[in-house]
C-alpha cells in the first residue's frame, strides 16, 4: 500500500499508541483521522500532529457508525482503519466486578467490532482496505488478575481471523499486531504502577512496525506480528 496520501482512521488516536501511529503516518504523507472520548484532548493532539479530530465512543454503536462517516466526509475517503482504543481492568477473579469486566469488553471487543463493521462495508464495496486491530501478548497468554483484559484481548484475536477469512476474498488486508509491554499511560489508567525503563518498549516502536506492515504491496500482508523488547529488565 502506498502510505503517501493514504485516508487512515486511528481510534485511541490522542494518547500512546494510536497518538504515535497516527503521528507516524502523518509524517510518511498519509491523511489521518483520530477518534476519542476526550474532547479537548482529541482536537489538541490533532492540531499538533496535522490530523482531522473526530470525537465518539466507539462502544456506543451511532457514535462508531458516524466516526467512520464522518472520516470519508473529512478525508474523502478511507483506506485504513486502525482499532487501537482499548482499556484494562486488572483483579482476581475472586474480586472481579461485573461492570467493570463488562466496561473492558464493550470498548475492547464491541468497539472494535462496531467500528471494522463500518469500516468493512466501505472497504468491500471499493474493493481494497486494511483493518488492523492492536492487541497484545495477552491475546497469547493469559496471567493472573488479567481475565478482563487477557479475554478481551482473546476476543479481538479471534474475531481478527473470522474478518480476515471473511474479507481477503474482497482484496482487504486484517491485521492483528501484540505489543508486549510499552511505556505509555495505559497502566496509570488501569490503576496500577509502571516501572520505567530504556529497555522497554516505547509506543514508537509499535507505530513503525504498523507502517511497516501497512507498507507492503497489497498483495501480500502480514496476518499477526508480535513486538518484544529485546532485553528487558
Amino acid at each position: 500500500m502506498q502510505i503517501q496520501g493514504s485516508r487512515v482512521l486511528v481510534t485511541g488516536g490522542a494518547t500512546g499508541i494510536g497518538r504515535a501511529i497516527a503521528e507516524t503516518l502523518v509524517g510518511r504523507g498519509a491523511r489521518v483521522a483520530i477518534v476519542g472520548r476526550r474532547v479537548g484532548l482529541l482536537r489538541s493532539v490533532a492540531a499538533e500532529i496535522g490530523a482531522e479530530a473526530l470525537p465518539a465512543d466507539v462502544s456506543v454503536e451511532a457514535e462508531a457508525v458516524a466516526a467512520v462517516a464522518g472520516c470519508v466526509e473529512r478525508l474523502g475517503g478511507l483506506d485504513v482503519l486502525v482499532n487501537n482504543a482499548g482499556f484494562g481492568h486488572f483483579a482476581p477473579l475472586v474480586e472481579m466486578d461485573k461492570a467493570a469486566f463488562e466496561a473492558v469488553f464493550a470498548t475492547n471487543v464491541t468497539g472494535a467490532m462496531l467500528m471494522g463493521r463500518q469500516a468493512a462495508r466501505h472497504f468491500v464495496a471499493q474493493g481494497r482496505g486494511a483493518i488492523v486491530n492492536i492487541a497484545s501478548t495477552s491475546a497469547l497468554r493469559g496471567d493472573a488478575g488479567s481475565s478482563a483484559y487477557a479475554a478481551s484481548k482473546f476476543a479481538l484475536r479471534g474475531m481478527s481471523e473470522c474478518w480476515r477469512a471473511e474479507l481477503r476474498k474482497h482484496g482487504v488486508r486484517v491485521m492483528l499486531v501484540n505489543p508486549s509491554e510499552v511505556l505509555t499511560d495505559f497502566a496509570a489508567s488501569a490503576g496500577y504502577e509502571q516501572r520505567a525503563s530504556p529497555r522497554k518498549l516505547r509506543a514508537q516502536e509499535v507505530a513503525d512496525a504498523v507502517v511497516a506492515a501497512l507498507a507492503m504491496d497489497d498483495r501480500g500482508f502480514i496476518p499477526e506480528l508480535s513486538i518484544w523488547a529485546t532485553n528487558p529488565p
